[in-house]
């Protein structure tokens, strides 16, 4: 997957050393779970998970205007169909850097539609075109195994559990497509602007559900390789530092220290930046990122299912449903989140 690199000063993008800025001084933090959550927390299978990644590379690449891309959509919506309330199939006609105009389809999947207080979990589910960091091949495109399908894996999995013990909150799971068709460092073409997370940038502009907010959203991209670690990434924490530092915290506290690493480190420009700067939804990144950049394999064609670690993927899952389903019961704690 990814794209421009925004590195921030590290310094700047320090905030509160309270997990989450919101807190007021006559509201100290507590530990979380001193309340229980006000619905069950369902368990995340790492196996389903690692099967939903497969069925999405078996496809082959989910390059938008595709067969494989068309039929993966397809898929997607019926298994979605299965779990959630509502599912809404947004099909529109993007423009890339290049002129090409492409059939994309964001798939969001409702669940307690009528809730005021919503979260969101997403995705990017396309794949990129070209192998542009790879020394052969480079015209052909990527498996995109952890870049597209192990984080949208995750997210077909949370709705999987979500139906089968419902929160008392609303959620969302937001499949933004033409992510990863963003114009790569060496074109010959003149620079185009926001060439990339094509998808989120039109979900901003045309949420499903006119007028869609959202108390916070946690996009996952390529969370799904045993040498992950995820930092609190400086775009995020310069938005929504608050639900950045909450959901780090969830993560020590279940004991993910090593993997969801407590550090502020860069910035990059992926789908988040888009719902926070047009639709105003505070909206982290959880994003495989560290001084070394995004992994060897990122827009290569080593990012096959070799590569993949259902358990990764189970402790991100896991943080996300912890997240989701104690949210409820620390607003009520912390009435300032």
């Amino acid at each position: 997957m990814k794209k421009l690199l925004l590195v921030i000063p590290f310094i700047a993008l320090l905030s509160s050393c309270d997990w989450f800025k919101k807190t007021s001084d006559n509201n100290p933090p507590k530990e979380q779970s001193q309340e229980a959550s006000l619905a069950a927390i369902p368990a995340f299978n790492g196996d389903s998970a690692y099967a939903f990644t497969k069925a999405q590379v078996d496809f082959g690449p989910r390059t938008p205007n595709s067969s494989a891309h068309d039929k993966c959509a397809d898929w997607m919506t019926k298994q979605l169909k299965k779990w959630a309330d509502t599912v809404y199939v947004q099909s529109y006609t993007a423009t890339a850097f290049d002129g090409l105009k492409i059939k994309s389809k964001n798939i969001i999947a409702s669940f307690n539609p009528k809730a005021k207080t919503r979260v969101f979990i997403s995705s990017h589910w396309d794949t990129r075109p070209i192998a542009d960091e790879d020394d052969h091949d480079k015209d052909k495109p990527i498996d995109g195994a952890d870049d597209g399908a192990g984080s949208t894996a995750v997210a077909m999995e949370l709705a999987r559990a979500i139906h089968s013990q419902k929160p008392d909150i609303g959620v969302d799971i937001v499949l933004f497509d033409s992510e990863d068709y963003g114009q790569p460092n060496d074109s010959k073409l003149p620079h185009v602007e926001n060439s990339w997370c094509l998808g989120s940038q039109y979900w901003a502009k045309n949420p499903h559900v006119l007028g869609y907010t959202a108390d916070f959203g946690i996009n996952l991209d390529m969370v799904g390789t045993a040498d992950a670690s995820f930092v609190r990434e400086g775009i995020s924490v310069k938005y929504a530092d608050w639900v950045s530092q909450y959901v780090w915290n969830i993560a020590a506290r279940m004991g993910y220290s090593s993997l969801f690493q407590s550090r502020v480190y860069g910035g990059v420009t992926d789908d988040h930046y888009y719902v926070n700067e047009y639709a105003h939804i505070p909206t982290i990144a959880v994003i495989r990122y560290n001084e070394e950049g995004f992994g060897s394999y990122h827009h290569t064609h080593k990012d096959v299912m070799a590569i993949i670690s259902k358990e990764t993927m189970a402790t991100v899952g896991k943080v996300m449903l912890e997240t989701i389903y104690q949210y409820n019961a620390d607003k009520a704690v912390k009435p300032s989140i």
